[in-house]
């Protein structure tokens, strides 16, 4: 069978109870992502949740990353980048195997828990468009940051 698009868990979490994400309704477009260990999100900061997970799709598509809206209507939690852009390329790279991390913001002035487990975002695969005269050749070498600041 031929894959063309998913999940696995990245080999440092292998061990460690990683679910892959599942849509819950037939009618869902995001897959669930889990965090993968207990954070406690103090107030007003960034932190980085782990999924212990990496994804892998077509080379003409990504994976968009948004926050659970429960999380952030009834917690003021939100994605500190809007909206995690998981390029094709980025499955498997040098620097971290594509480990996809999740950076959220707590807007309130309380500390929120995560246990490993909640439900912390969701993951819509998406096709997208070369302009005209692309000429993009270069070749990802690392992580998070690696094609520029």
């Amino acid at each position: 069978m031929s894959r063309i698009r998913g999940f696995e868990v990245v080999k440092a979490w292998e061990m460690k109870g990683i679910h892959l994400p599942e849509r819950k309704t037939s009618k869902s477009s995001g897959y669930d992502l889990e965090s993968a260990e207990d954070v406690i999100l103090a107030p007003h900061k960034t932190t980085v949740l782990s999924t212990g997970l990496k994804a892998y799709m077509q080379e003409d598509e990504y994976l968009a990353v948004y926050i659970r809206s429960s999380l952030a209507i009834k917690h003021g939690i939100v994605l500190i980048n809007s909206t995690g852009i998981i390029d094709a390329d980025y499955y498997n790279n040098p620097d971290n195997e594509g480990h996809i991390m999740i950076a959220v913001y707590n807007t309130t002035d309380s500390a929120f828990t995560v246990n490993k487990g909640d439900r912390i975002a969701q993951g819509i695969f998406a096709k997208y468009y070369k302009a005209d005269n692309d000429s993009a050749d270069g070749t990802r070498t690392g992580g998070v940051g690696s094609t520029g600041t």
